[in-house]
């Protein structure tokens, strides 16, 4: 089956609230802790903005006015203002990092969730670095701004709001000269945030490609170093780094170029008001205590607005993370139930392909005009060449896919009728390449059916042949597999899978290619098991090694996306036809390494 080379959305979306919204958004759920996590930074920028008033009064009431009870009154004021000050940062800190942990754990089981929905299709297009990515830096970078970015923004706004209302109190004039300095920051933010976001966009997309070449080398390491790959793609990953750090260089040059400017402009003003503050002071039209006042809320003001223009810069960042964790998120299933789909709680009945056409790529046909019969509990073998079209006819049938023409009938059921559980909870699937998870053999087994006791286990592994190499294990059915399977051998990987199949009772079986890759001794094991998956359920088995078919009711010649041969082994090798040809070369190059005197012996499995 071929796989397009991936490309990736480009995302031009300006700078929008919506975008900001959605992000936002992730807290609805926690509504209650966003509600005082805001409250707390409210209060402390409030009194933050106090603190400083009650500096004035303490000069200009106390110090210069040489009131001892006042100076003791407001001094004890100021202290009992530090210790609920001190409650509220403990407060909003512990309830963002909180806030940032549910948010977090939500994106990531949304993203999840939905990567459980998407069909095959999708992953055949989409590199795993790539969802990879999104799925762990991009969350964690959106979870980042709705909570430490939330907190800086709101504290900012407070902080600016209580300061400039202060300001106004002490003198109108010098606020209005603090207000002009604010149109002259939003024009330089909006000439740089397109700059920025495009270059943040660049990082997040040359990233998602270099997840994506460690995941691709450090799963086929052996493959890199069988064919002597290392230099080759060190300069091919050489030159992704080269183009990501050209990308984050021209990004953290204008992220930088961006906050001195804004602390340029900011000085200017400071300056103004200390100029004019000084003047208004030689004539008492304002006190020592309140030019003090007024240059401290100048730079609380100040402050959070090169606060803001930091977050805003790190937003561009988050915004072009969001875009790809959103775009997996509304990207839409392929293949999904149809309005009104049911489950008829049993499947079981014949199995129709009817003028079923299909193509991964528009001009690339697989399957043209396609028709098949099975009947209930009948054993189907398809054989033909590489790309005839054999995994894409199971792979249809459990509905992996759809078919571009045609239909396809299951029980008397046409499958579209049918909910995706309906189809796929009742199939048995044993692939050429079996996949293990991280844990012991019994979670592997019983991951064919959750609810399955340990005795239910153990039986299924003994009715295909697994029991005896597991109890030889150390720790036997409590062993750890290690990732994917590592840790055991090819064969005894099918085994488990087989034994996965047997516990999960289908009422359909596929077997696609279970024993290309083992010895003599296991695939004699393996067709142990296979008789007992087979018996009294509709079988499909896709097998090179046709010795592992000779018992199947019909076998199928597929080539082209067509049947040209059909029959069982025996009246197939009478006909000496296509059949007859890829039996008899199989059968003479197994004589061939039988008795080559050069050949390696097979390996037994351990």
């Amino acid at each position: 089956m071929p796989t397009p080379e991936f490309e990736e959305e480009e995302f031009t979306t300006q700078f929008s609230g919506r975008i900001i919204a959605r992000i936002l958004g992730l807290a609805k759920p926690h509504w209650k802790w966003l509600v005082g996590f805001l409250l707390t930074i409210a209060l402390t920028s409030a009194l933050d903005s106090y603190f400083t008033f009650l500096g004035k009064q303490i000069i200009d009431q106390g110090i210069l006015a040489n009131d001892r009870g006042a100076l003791v009154r407001f001094v004890v004021i100021y202290a009992l203002l530090i210790i609920v000050q001190a409650g509220n940062v403990f407060g909003f800190i512990y309830l963002a990092g909180i806030l940032g942990e549910r948010i977090q754990y939500d994106l990531r089981k949304k993203s999840f969730n939905h990567l459980q929905d998407l069909s095959l299709a999708y992953y055949d297009r989409t590199p795993v670095g790539w969802i990879m990515s999104r799925v762990t830096s991009d969350s964690q970078r959106i979870s980042e701004l709705t909570t430490w970015g939330l907190l800086d923004v709101t504290w900012a706004i407070f902080s600016i709001g209580t300061s400039l209302l202060f300001m106004l109190v002490i003198n109108w004039r010098m606020a209005l000269i603090v207000l002009a300095i604010i149109p002259v920051l939003i024009v330089v933010a909006s000439r740089f945030k397109k700059k920025i976001l495009i270059e943040f966009r660049k990082v997040r997309k040359i990233n998602s490609k270099i997840t994506a070449a460690y995941n691709e080398n450090i799963t086929g390491v052996r493959v890199v170093k069988a064919l002597n790959r290392e230099e080759k793609n060190l300069h091919e990953f050489s030159g992704l780094t080269g183009e990501m750090y050209r990308a984050g260089y021209r990004a953290a040059w204008l992220s930088a170029l961006f906050l001195p400017l804004v602390q340029i402009i900011s000085s200017l003003a400071v300056g103004s008001v200390v100029w004019y503050g000084g003047l208004q002071v030689q004539i008492g039209s304002l006190t020592i205590g309140g030019i003090q006042a007024f240059i401290s809320y100048i730079t609380f003001m100040l402050w959070p607005v090169q606060d803001l223009a930091r977050v805003y810069a790190e937003m561009q960042h988050a915004i072009a993370s969001a875009e790809r964790v959103f775009s997996l998120i509304d990207s839409v299933p392929d293949v999904r139930d149809r309005p009104g789909a049911i489950d008829p709680g049993s499947i079981k009945g014949d199995i129709i392909f009817k003028d079923v056409n299909f193509h991964y790529e528009p001009d690339n046909p697989v399957l043209t005009d396609f028709n098949l019969t099975v009947k209930r509990g009948e054993t189907i073998a398809l054989v033909g060449p590489t790309g005839g079209g054999k995994s894409t006819i199971v792979n249809l049938l459990c509905r992996f896919y759809e078919p571009k023409q045609g239909s396809i009938y299951i029980g008397n059921h046409d499958y579209m009728t049918l909910s995706l559980h309906a189809i796929q909870s009742r199939i048995g699937m044993v692939l050429q390449t079996p996949h293990l998870f991280s844990g012991t053999i019994r979670e592997n087994i019983k991951y064919g059916r959750l609810d399955a006791s340990d005795e239910e286990i153990d039986e299924a592994a003994k009715m295909v042949s697994a029991h005896d190499f597991i109890m030889g294990l150390e720790k036997g059915y409590d062993e750890q597999v290690g990732e994917g399977g590592i840790l055991l051998s090819v064969g005894q990987k099918q085994l488990i899978s087989l034994s996965r199949a047997v516990l999960a009772d289908p009422e359909i079986f596929i077997m696609d290619e279970a024993t290309s890759s083992v010895d003599t001794i296991t695939e004699s094991l393996i067709q142990k098991g296979m008789m007992e998956l087979v018996r009294d359920r509709t079988s499909f088995i896709i097998a090179h090694r046709l010795s592992t078919i000779k018992r199947a009711d019909r076998i199928l010649f597929i080539d082209d996306g067509r049947i040209v041969e059909m029959g069982t082994h025996a009246s197939l090798l009478r006909a000496k036809g296509h059949y007859y040809r890829l039996y008899t070369q199989q059968f003479r190059r197994d004589l061939e390494r039988e008795f080559d005197p050069f050949r390696e012996p097979s390996p037994a499995m351990t």
